[in-house]
């Protein structure tokens, strides 16, 4: 969701019809093209665009330029997606580096042995600067933005075998790297370079033809990379910490509902607890935590071209603080984020959309344990589909962030206007 706060809108053009045999998740439109291409061309206005405080913050005009390319090879049993976003921004408030670069590239692979066995395999790749694309994950692990070119990638494998007409097992493996450009003590790269380990279970069950039941179980492993110091103070003199001693691993236990309601209602429930442990921390902080897991949303599809979708998910994820002062570390924080997004057909022609997101996230272990952070993004945007070939959006999104730890807190206000071109 955050990820469309921030993200360029696309418009496609496409061409080489196929009969798409089999096609999970593809839209009619989708289904009706080999090969699409889109391209966003806008102006805008950053009044914080390196997220820093009131007293240090700068603002800036810029142009944003965002094409795309996406193919779907649909077959008989299988589909084969790729999709590539390029993204540049021209900040002419910087003398040096004026223009920032960003990459995401898409891949996925849906197969299908027979109707009761089928085999997913997806890979996500970004380069970018922005918190909301390089964590999409729907709880903000970093509410900063980074410079350089900061690297995460995101690969899963999923075997899903329906054992009966009401029973079926699922089996995944989820793997996360994530690889920041910034080095040196106390850098991003000491904080936040890590790899995570995910393998799931899952067992679903059809109480009824529009309910279905589920008992899940989730490993997590975090194992962090860095090879410089945790602590920035190590650059004058203070000891050296590894990265390491926040590694952990968690057990997630949860049960879960999906549930059709009506034609236009549905909704989906995972609820749980998480079971963490610290297998190298430091002498005086916690070597395990329990806490709760909550993973719920619900749509609403109340018009043609018009919907509502509200969300919560509550877990513990990792940080970008380690230190505040001497003494042990972060190690990770507690949060739970509620998001909604509303998208409305104003007219034929016209559309418009309000994303927004808050995040009350506690920090745990170290001199800022129990301290918060309270994070607010919204969005508002407007689409107009000026004809076949030409459309135009205007937009703004606001950032809020207060925190409990010293300059740390921030706000941003960003407006921009647009022109998306097919062909």
């Amino acid at each position: 969701m955050k990820k469309i706060i921030t993200s360029a809108s696309l418009a496609a053009l496409g061409v080489a019809s196929v009969q798409a045999a089999y096609a999970p998740g593809l839209s009619p439109q989708e289904r009706s093209k080999l090969w699409t291409i889109s391209a966003t061309l806008r102006g805008f206005y950053d009044d914080n665009y390196l997220t820093q405080t009131k007293t240090q913050k700068r603002d800036s005009w810029g142009l944003e330029l965002s094409p795309s390319l996406g193919v779907n090879i649909a077959l008989d049993q299988t589909l084969i997606g790729f999709s590539y976003q390029y993204g540049m921004r021209y900040y002419e408030d910087r003398q040096k580096n004026s223009a920032d670069h960003s990459h995401q590239i898409d891949f996925k692979l849906n197969h299908a042995f027979t109707e009761r066995y089928k085999l997913s395999v997806t890979d996500n790749f970004v380069a970018a600067q922005e918190p909301q694309i390089i964590d999409p994950s729907g709880v903000t692990t970093t509410p900063l933005r980074t410079e350089g070119n900061n690297i995460r990638n995101t690969a899963r494998i999923a075997f899903d075998a329906e054992v009966t007409p009401i029973l079926e097992l699922g089996v995944a493996y989820g793997n996360t790297v994530y690889d920041y450009d910034q080095r040196g003590p106390g850098s991003r790269s000491a904080l936040l370079d890590r790899v995570e380990h995910l393998p799931e279970l899952n067992a679903r069950w059809k109480v009824m033809p529009n309910t279905v039941g589920l008992l899940g179980y989730q490993y997590s492993i975090v194992n962090h990379g860095s090879n410089d110091s945790l602590d920035q103070n190590t650059q004058f003199g203070a000891p050296f910490v590894d990265p390491e001693v926040r590694d952990s691993t968690s057990h997630f236990v949860f049960v879960g509902v999906d549930r059709t309601f009506t034609s236009q209602l549905s909704g989906q429930a995972r609820v749980g607890a998480q079971f963490t442990d610290y297998p190298d921390a430091l002498p005086g902080s916690p070597d395990s935590s329990t806490g709760p897991y909550a993973d719920a949303n619900a749509t609403w599809k109340y018009n043609p071209g018009s919907y509502l979708q509200l969300g919560v998910k509550h877990m513990r994820n990792q940080t970008d603080v380690a230190f505040t002062f001497s003494g042990t570390p972060t190690l990770d924080q507690e949060s739970t984020s509620v998001y909604g997004v509303i998208n409305h057909r104003l007219a034929p022609r016209l559309a418009g959309s309000f994303l927004g997101q808050y995040q009350h996230s506690t920090f745990k272990g170290g001199n800022a344990d129990g301290e918060v952070d309270h994070l607010v993004m919204a969005g508002v945007n407007f689409s107009y589909q000026v004809n076949a070939f030409l459309s135009a959006d205007a937009g703004y999104n606001y950032d809020r962030l207060d925190s409990d730890l010293a300059g740390r807190s921030y706000t941003r206000n960003r407006v921009y206007l647009g022109l998306r071109a097919s062909y």
